[in-house]
């Protein structure tokens, strides 16, 4: 979560606690943030880009490998009226909004129940010869963040859930409790660059034990006992370590590598892959994965970031990096 703006000024206690007891604190940055999403809309971040990235042809195929709102597959289908999308997701919520917003292109859309990790697996099963472009766009959506039913964000008291699919797969309280004291700390270091992991797995671990571990706001209040509510620079002590479990129960970075091992085969010669991603971790993946294999002709030497006035409109979008690569060989 980004440092709170100037008009960031007031704190919200956390539910559930007494008038005189100690109390923890978290960020509430505007009115509008506390207030529950009532459908699957998402800003799409970087959509210019996107589209210049993939630079779609007449009966070019593309395939959003994270369809989410459908943002950028409705930029691409816009840009080529005679371009034609596939769709991934993993989240049949994401699926069913995004069919509604694409409806209007008819048959140019196809969409898919899958991770992304599974794009060569998919367009096997649907029969489709290698396409165009392939881009990611590697970000939490933030109806996913926002809904505390998700139980991804520890602003509002849910199940501690974080998976994308909720039809399939353990949630993260389930992972921490098949997780021992070292690995449930390996996984907040790893994935959330946290340094004060042990003290919070340990932490973790015993509220589990003693049954205090039900809700998102338990999980929280579990990682401040361990590290104190103290911030720097406006971020909330539990932000990584909530980062580290959902990309953990998501399998996230595990996707990646099955989408960069699987993307050679799948763009055609002179096609494009174009990557968003928001954590380090997937940046250096993304790059080692463009810069290593012959297949590929990197085109941005520097990954893309938003625009200053794309930063200042949606702060979800500052940590965006976008690299985009050419797949070698001729038409």
């Amino acid at each position: 979560m980004s440092a709170p703006t100037e008009s960031a000024t007031a704190q919200l206690a956390l539910p559930g606690i007494e008038e005189g007891a100690e109390v923890e604190w978290t960020w509430a940055e505007d009115e509008s943030d506390d207030m529950m999403p009532t459908s699957f809309v998402h800003v799409t971040v970087m959509r210019a880009e996107v589209v210049a990235a993939m630079a779609p042809v007449p009966g070019g195929v593309y395939v959003d490998a994270t369809l989410g709102g459908g943002g950028h597959a409705e930029a691409i289908l816009e840009a080529e009226p005679e371009a034609r999308l596939i769709g991934l997701d993993r989240d049949p919520v994401a699926l069913e909004a995004a069919g509604q917003r694409l409806a209007r292109f008819g048959d140019r859309v196809r969409l898919v129940h899958t991770t992304f990790g599974r794009v060569e697996r998919a367009l096997e099963e649907i029969g489709q010869a290698p396409v165009q472009g392939v881009y990611a766009d590697l970000g939490v959506s933030s109806p996913q963040l926002d809904a505390a039913e998700r139980g991804m964000s520890f602003r509002r008291e849910g199940p501690i859930d974080m998976r994308m699919d909720q039809t399939s797969g353990e949630t993260a309280l389930e992972l921490m409790d098949r997780l021992d004291d070292d690995e449930l700390a390996n996984v907040i270091f790893r994935y959330g660059d946290e340094r004060r992991s042990r003290r919070i797995a340990r932490s973790i671990k015993k509220a589990l034990e003693e049954g205090e571990l039900a809700t998102t706001l338990d999980l929280r209040r579990a990682i401040v006992r361990a590290v104190g509510p103290v911030r720097v620079g406006g971020v909330d002590p539990a932000t990584r370590t909530f980062q580290a479990l959902r990309i953990a129960v998501n399998r996230e970075v595990e996707e990646l590598e099955a989408l960069l091992e699987g993307l050679p085969a799948v763009v055609a010669p002179s096609g494009h892959a174009a990557i968003i991603s928001f954590h380090s971790l997937e940046d250096r993946l993304v790059k080692q994965a463009f810069k290593g294999d012959d297949a590929w002709h990197v085109v941005t030497k520097r990954p893309l970031v938003p625009s200053d006035d794309e930063g200042a409109q949606n702060v979800r979008a500052r940590s965006a990096k976008l690299r985009v690569a050419r797949r070698a060989g001729e038409d």
